[in-house]
């Protein structure tokens, strides 16, 4: 059983490994400010999350307890990472940097963060 546990843990770990070396280089090699904002927290938010998965359970065959700090961790990552990127984002339409061909925001509105537009209380 410890063996499958292995190699389970081990597939899980490769996995996120790719997935954090593919979101490294899209930050690296992405031309414009919002796409390298959108590789580093999708793929490398999955292979820091695997990471952890793979050490809370890492510890099952010896102790026969899972770790609950690092669900915790995993949990704290999949609420700050989309929230950072959410404020990056509106950072960069603020200061005139992202793409000057934005998309309709679907409301008949401009973006949020370009609207001088806010609802009364």
């Amino acid at each position: 059983m410890t063996q499958v546990l292995d190699l389970f843990l081990s597939a899980i770990l490769v996995g996120g490994g790719i997935f954090a070396i593919v979101g490294s280089y899209g930050l690296l090699r992405l031309p414009r400010p919002m796409q390298r904002l959108h590789a580093p927290t999708k793929a490398t938010t999955i292979g820091v999350g695997a990471a952890l998965l793979a050490s809370s359970l890492g510890g099952l065959p010896l102790t026969g307890t899972v770790s609950i700090q690092e669900w915790l961790i995993t949990l704290f990552l999949l609420l700050t990472a989309p929230i950072s990127a959410l404020f990056l984002a509106k950072t960069l339409i603020l200061r005139g940097e992202a793409d000057p061909n934005l998309p309709d925001s679907g409301t008949g509105s401009p973006w949020a963060t370009l609207g001088e537009e806010r609802p009364d209380p």
